[in-house]
């Protein structure tokens, strides 16, 4: 451990964290990164809201550590923070307590609604690290939920300790940006009218964006893969913010996130028929594949790929390319297993092709955490065809369960999926550019082509898919430089 790393203090702040409350892949970083960071050497406590949908059995490992009252609003109303307090694995989690804006419902109800709720979240998390006098070097603030941290932290807090903390800002997902009315954002912020206008928070006339403005105001922005950092500077994958991107470009990079290592390990996962590592993941795979495809009710025996599917079922995720190419798949030497849900249309189009293709296809519309080990485990290929992916984690974990994913190039997919080269006998997975049908189905077959006649090529890239590095630690290490320039 460096001296320039030893006594880095690093606060997390945003809307979820596993196992408290989870409901994406923002949830799953909050949890991890904070974890491998703390291993690395740094000090990181992590603020999150007191929601009343968090398990019980959380609540009761809280301790209370302190409450005031804080002014919120452009009229200045009082509310209520309460401290709520617990440690795990070296992480300190405080949680903000306050009933009348996270009592009630999940986490995200409705825009109207939780414009009010992460205005006060923001500005709360900075009074608790003020209150508890642990002043961190970086302020870590994740999506649009916590996009107003780096603007109180220049405005309503630039005379107090904190005013040295150093604020940065994570874009998980930019679809996702906070945008509301002017006059509503305005009344439960409390900042000032010269922060509404275009370089900052404006949209258009009637419009303001908390992303937007925390994106302005932000010592540096990181996104979850280098390639969507450069995406998320065009129009087409801009969400309308390309041009305010490449104006801050010069704060921005990309690290592509982890997956924890502890809970995706192949050797050691009690949910698989039979755990394996790289050693015996030959003969292992094939246990993991027959108990799959028995406990799914498919044609078992040899001479069929199965092909893995664990997703939203949404647009976003290229389901509309493999629809189109869903016959073209079933060539008789194919299985195709889905999991997850999702728009209608999608669940209702799986289910046609499981009746379709009765013993070769199982959709499985709905969400069940062992058997998405088990299809990790027992896939000999994964599709992962998405129209964009800011990161992508299923890839990921395929690969280090010894699956070759099938992506297209794109953001995290692009960034983590070398595509194989026969001549060099090189690469990890089969990729395609362009956004269509033909091309993820020339991916398939390319793919189905090595399985079926170059097998020993095949289990070598199985192999090296499971020796790649793909935890938290290679992430850490490149968030520590990037806290570092910043504390320079």
């Amino acid at each position: 451990m460096g001296k320039t790393t030893k006594g880095l203090k690093v606060a997390f702040v945003g809307s979820e964290c596993y196992p408290f409350v989870k409901t994406g892949g923002l949830g799953d970083v909050m949890y991890a990164l904070p974890r491998a960071l703390t291993r690395e050497g740094c000090s990181v406590r992590v603020i999150m809201p007191l929601y009343n949908c968090i398990p019980e059995k959380f609540k009761k490992q809280m301790k209370y550590v302190g409450s005031f009252m804080m002014d919120q609003t452009m009229e200045g109303r009082t509310f209520y923070v309460g401290i709520m307090e617990t440690e795990m694995d070296g992480v300190t989690y405080d949680f903000v307590d306050n009933r009348e804006f996270f009592d009630w419902g999940n986490p995200y109800t409705g825009l109207w609604e939780d414009i009010p709720k992460y205005c006060y979240f923001s500005k709360a998390s900075l009074a608790i690290l003020n209150y508890l006098e642990w002043y961190p070097d970086v302020i870590h603030c994740h999506d649009w939920q916590a996009a107003l941290v780096p603007l109180y932290l220049k405005t309503k807090f630039w005379n107090c300790p904190l005013k040295d903390s150093k604020s940065m800002l994570t874009i998980h997902n930019l679809r996702f940006q906070g945008i509301c009315g002017i006059q509503h954002l305005k009344y439960w912020s409390g900042l000032s009218d010269g922060l509404f206008d275009y370089p900052v928070f404006k949209v258009n006339d009637d419009e303001a964006n908390m992303f937007k403005g925390g994106l302005a105001y932000a010592d540096a922005i990181t996104t979850v893969s280098a390639t969507y950092a450069k995406e998320i500077q065009t129009p087409e994958f801009g969400e309308h913010l390309d041009a305010h991107l490449r104006y801050h470009a010069v704060r921005m990079k990309g690290i592509v996130n982890g997956i924890d290592t502890d809970i995706w390990d192949s050797s050691k996962d009690k949910l698989l028929a039979a755990p394996y590592d790289v050693t015996d993941v030959l003969e292992k795979k094939w246990e993991n594949k027959e108990a799959l495809r028995e406990q799914l009710g498919l044609a078992c025996g040899e001479g069929k790929m199965v092909l893995g599917l664990v997703s939203r079922l949404t647009d976003q995720k290229g389901l509309d390319l493999v629809d189109a190419i869903f016959p073209q798949i079933m060539d008789g030497n194919t299985q195709v297993v889905v999991l997850g849900t999702g728009d209608p249309r999608y669940e209702n189009a799986f289910r046609y092709y499981e009746e379709k293709y009765k013993g070769d296809v199982c959709a499985y519309i709905s969400y069940n955490e062992g058997l998405a080990h088990r299809i990790y485990a027992g896939a000999d290929a994964f599709l992962v065809p998405s129209l964009f992916e800011p990161c992508g984690l299923t890839q990921l974990i395929a690969m280090r369960y010894g699956t070759v994913p099938i992506v297209r190039e794109t953001g995290g997919l692009k960034d983590t999926v070398l595509p194989y080269d026969a001549e060099k006998n090189e690469g990890n997975g089969f990729t395609f550019d362009r956004y269509t049908p033909e091309n993820l189905l020339q991916a398939v077959n390319n793919a189905k082509t090595v399985f079926f006649t170059d097998r020993p090529r095949w289990d070598a890239m199985v192999k090296r898919n499971m020796e790649k590095d793909v935890s938290w630690e290679q992430s850490a290490k490149q968030y520590l430089a990037f806290y570092r320039e910043l504390k320079a």
